[in-house]
């Protein structure tokens, strides 16, 4: 039977959309597709903008792409802005031997244009079949063209950059020296060594920085001066070695640095592994020599001894003879007679004098001033060799050991330690913290380690000392220098002491009434003919050194002479002071 057709289900036709619902639809999205078009082209815009108005520079790859090497280094400058190391282009050598046409003509070659290379050798290296080998660090152009002109493709130059010092010698103890790090034929990364360049090794190759210089307390003119005097009086003098240091007496900023003998930190020379260390010329005996300083020191004793009200400059002691402490007998260099004033032991120098006043003190409280002074941990002085530089200090400290130390025998210090610890006591009486950064702003007072009346009563007794004392050939005309010798007998590597080699030792300062900057000179093994005999002590070899110094240096460091004899600043500071 016959099946009748179904028919399927009619669709019920889609709504339409409103009109005004899609209009408005679309608007959003012209809208949104418009905004975003803006902002694209406002931010491509600004970016630029920026780009023209920034200074027009090439790309700073240190090399070509992808050496990984980072090869720019800061320069250093003194506190003017003067160059003390910066960076030129130079040329490397190497070789690729398997590249070469004829081994044995290229080394021929190379060894004409290199006289240390032998030929020999380098044949025999270049067929040994290693592909690599560097030559030569660094060639001048002149060596280049040569090496160019033989016309051997497997001798090949790379590019790098080169750490330089144009002053040559000049700040080398402080400067230190750098050497090539990780390199490779496209860049060559430049490490510090040793001083500055070592200490703030990281700071002066951090890209961050953009090459902005580190800027040093040092001025390079009285660096100069400082040097040459210096040398021209070792030589004078006949010493092996010799050091200065010039500080600022308020904030510490080491002005000036010198270590005779010294060397080129542009081929600086390998440390030497035989004989006296103090004989190699690397050794920094302004902050690596730990000696004993002589007489520099009774001005601390004396400084606290006003201090702790036990005497006055006026005070008289007991300077008769002998004065035995301990089984032993301390002596005066001459008789100065039963008794002198504390102004006057200082003035004549007087052994006996300055181990009463230290006995009175005691060593407990004596430990404790030296300390407060620097003298018992190694100065915070930017030097990689700063901290391996500590003071030699007594295990034992017996009557005999307060007694000798007052007049510098028996402690062991660097000339840093004793011109920091003389900015501290005569700069006003707070400590001073050396540094060779210059400083932006003048740091904040450090801890007091005496009155400001004890201060200017020990600068008064170290005017006289020039005046009327020891110290009377550091006389330089307006400019009011005063300080204290130190003439110290050097000790034997053996034991015990050398009979005829002393280190000798001046400390001053200037203007004495009110002194911007200490100056320590120390001369090693000094000796010289004058007045018709041979003369050691620090009055005639290491005085007139610093005042040839303090002369030259002076108007440079634009302190004003003052040629006013009668005036007597001293005594109306000490007036008022005894009138509070």
């Amino acid at each position: 039977m016959p099946v009748a057709p179904t028919t399927a289900p009619a669709r019920p036709a889609p709504a339409r959309e409103n009109p005004e619902k899609a209009r408005r639809r679309a608007e959003r999205r012209i809208k949104f597709t418009a905004v975003c078009f803006v902002f694209g082209f406002a931010v491509i815009g600004a970016k630029m903008g920026a780009i023209s108005a920034s200074e027009a520079r090439e790309p700073a790859t240190g090399g070509l792409a992808g050496a990984g090497i980072v090869s720019e280094r800061a320069d250093i400058t003194d506190r003017e802005g003067r160059v003390l190391a910066t960076n030129v282009s130079a040329t490397a050598l190497y070789a690729q031997p398997h590249k070469m046409v004829d081994p044995a003509a290229a080394a021929e070659g190379l060894a004409s244009v290199f006289p240390e290379m032998e030929a020999a050798t380098w044949t025999r290296r270049f067929t040994s079949g290693s592909k690599f080998y560097w030559l030569k660090g660094n060639i001048s152009p002149e060596q280049q063209q040569a090496v160019f002109d033989l016309g051997e493709p497997g001798l090949l130059f790379g590019r790098r950059e080169m750490r330089v010092y144009p002053n040559g010698p000049l700040a080398a103890h402080i400067l230190g020296g750098a050497r090539y790090g990780e390199q490779d034929v496209r860049a060559a990364e430049i490490r510090g060594v040793a001083g500055v360049e070592a200490v703030f090794d990281a700071y002066l190759g951090d890209p961050a920085r953009e090459g902005a210089p580190l800027r040093l307390s040092l001025d390079l003119s009285v660096q100069t001066a400082v040097e040459r005097v210096l040398a021209s009086g070792m030589n004078l003098m006949q010493a092996k070695g010799a050091a200065a240091i010039l500080m600022n007496a308020r904030t510490g900023e080491i002005v000036s640095m010198a270590s005779l003998p010294d060397f080129d930190p542009n081929d600086r020379p390998q440390v030497r592994t035989e004989g006296d260390r103090g004989d190699d010329p690397l050794f920094n005996r302004a902050v690596q020599g730990v000696y004993e300083l002589g007489s520099t020191f009774k001005i601390f004793a004396a400084s606290q001894s006003l201090e702790l009200g036990l005497t006055n400059a006026r005070t008289m002691i007991d300077t008769s003879g002998p004065l035995r402490v301990n089984r032993f007998t301390i002596r005066d260099f001459h008789d100065y007679g039963p008794r002198l004033s504390v102004t006057d032991v200082i003035v004549e120098s007087s052994n006996r004098g300055t181990a009463r006043m230290a006995l009175d003190i005691g060593a407990t409280r004596q430990q404790a001033f030296l300390r407060s002074l620097g003298f018992f941990d190694p100065t915070p002085v930017e030097l990689t060799e700063a901290p391996g530089a500590k003071p030699i200090v007594p295990t034992r400290w017996p009557d005999i050991t307060t007694a000798t130390v007052s007049y510098g025998h028996g402690l062991s210090a660097s000339p840093l330690h004793l011109a920091t610890a003389y900015a501290s006591l005569l700069g006003g009486g707070t400590r001073v913290t050396p540094t060779l950064l210059a400083r932006e702003t003048p740091p904040e007072p450090g801890p007091r380690v005496v009155s400001p009346r004890v201060s200017a009563e020990a600068r008064h007794m170290l005017r006289q000392v020039v005046t009327r004392g020891t110290a009377s050939l550091a006389e330089v005309e307006g400019y009011q220098v005063g300080g204290k010798t130190g003439t110290a007998d050097k000790p034997s590597p053996t034991g015990g002491y050398y009979d005829d080699k002393v280190i000798t030792t001046f400390a001053g300062i200037f203007p004495a009434n009110d002194p911007d900057y200490v100056l320590v000179v120390s001369l090693d093994e000094p000796e010289i003919e004058a007045a018709g005999e041979e003369r050691r002590t620090a009055g005639w070899t290491a005085v007139p050194i610093a005042a040839e110094i303090v002369r030259r240096i002076a108007p440079l460091l634009g302190v004003r002479p003052d040629f006013d004899a009668g005036s007597d600043t001293f005594g109306a500071y000490l007036a008022n002071a005894a009138v509070q």
